[in-house]
């Protein structure tokens, strides 16, 4: 078993101190987009470089990503949202709170896949020395837990596990057949490998996959769930929201079948599979 995690250190941080740098070198950042790539009703472009006129502020003007993927999903979940890998540069100015970054230039390098932004998030929290509530495996059969709020936890290798029982916490795994847990409110959880096993009891959950023959099972209220990979089985609590891909015999997908847990026919409390274009019992 392989674990970094992440813990106080003297050594100097890879990011600058907070507040604005007038001069700054490129910083390498994530951004989160709507389906549409518009972020705030504006329109971008993979490969082209957008430039600011006038202040800089973190969360009031300019450009704006996060050095941290996993800080992305407290504005952009993980289920509505695209992501890039963006280069920041010009005059920057960085969040207090997370490691948001507002900057007078951005250049929107590359579009990340779910399980490319999992493998990021996974570098950067390991590389990362100042947050000892972020954890991070890299290894195989990796054991991850935290209990206190806001909490983040990623592993890349295969058969790990992660829990968090804090609210708002975010959890995700690229490796295959990895296990998520979540008892928090307001919980994110994602995971891109397959056989993968993903389980929120908090409210207001939101759990994402995109790996084949995944499970996916919710006993909080207010929840979503979606995924987009093969044989995907779903268990919820009336009220949660389901979207799951639907493939044929040839594993092409033909579309998604949508629908909300104990309404309009959707049976709740049972394991659904997408069938026809709709949510059914297994």
């Amino acid at each position: 078993m392989a674990i970094q995690k992440a813990a106080k250190s003297t050594t100097a941080k890879k990011t600058e101190p907070k507040g604005e740098t007038p001069n700054a070198v490129e910083v390498t950042a994530f951004k989160g987009f709507d389906t549409d790539f518009k972020c705030r009703g504006y329109q971008y472009e993979v490969g082209k470089k957008y430039k600011h006129t006038g202040n800089v502020s973190a969360c009031h003007s300019g450009f704006h990503a996060c050095e941290n993927p996993l800080d992305i999903w407290r504005y952009y979940g993980p289920l509505d949202a695209k992501f890039a890998v963006v280069s920041m540069s010009g005059k920057i100015d960085r969040h207090e709170g997370d490691s948001k970054i507002a900057s007078a230039e951005i250049t929107i390098k590359a579009e990340l896949t779910l399980p490319d932004f999992i493998r990021r998030a996974v570098a950067w929290i390991i590389a990362d020395s100042g947050d000892s509530s972020q954890l991070a495996a890299s290894g195989d059969s990796s054991h991850l837990a935290a209990s206190g709020h806001s909490s983040k936890l990623a592993a890349s290798g295969d058969y790990s596990k992660l829990a968090a029982s804090g609210h708002s916490s975010q959890l995700a795994a690229s490796g295959h057949s990895s296990k998520l847990a979540a008892s928090g409110h307001s919980s994110k959880l994602a995971a891109s490998g397959d056989s993968s096993q993903l389980a929120a009891s908090g409210h207001s959950s939101q759990l994402a996959a995109s790996g084949d023959s995944s499970k996916l099972e919710v006993t909080g209220a207010d929840c979503v769930v979606a995924s987009a990979g093969i044989s995907t089985r779903v268990k919820s609590i009336a009220g949660t929201w389901i979207s799951l891909a639907e493939f044929d015999s040839n594993n092409k997908c033909i579309g998604f079948a949508t629908g909300r847990a104990g309404h309009d026919g959707v049976p709740a409390d049972q394991w659904l599979i997408a069938r026809g274009g709709k949510l059914v019992a297994e």
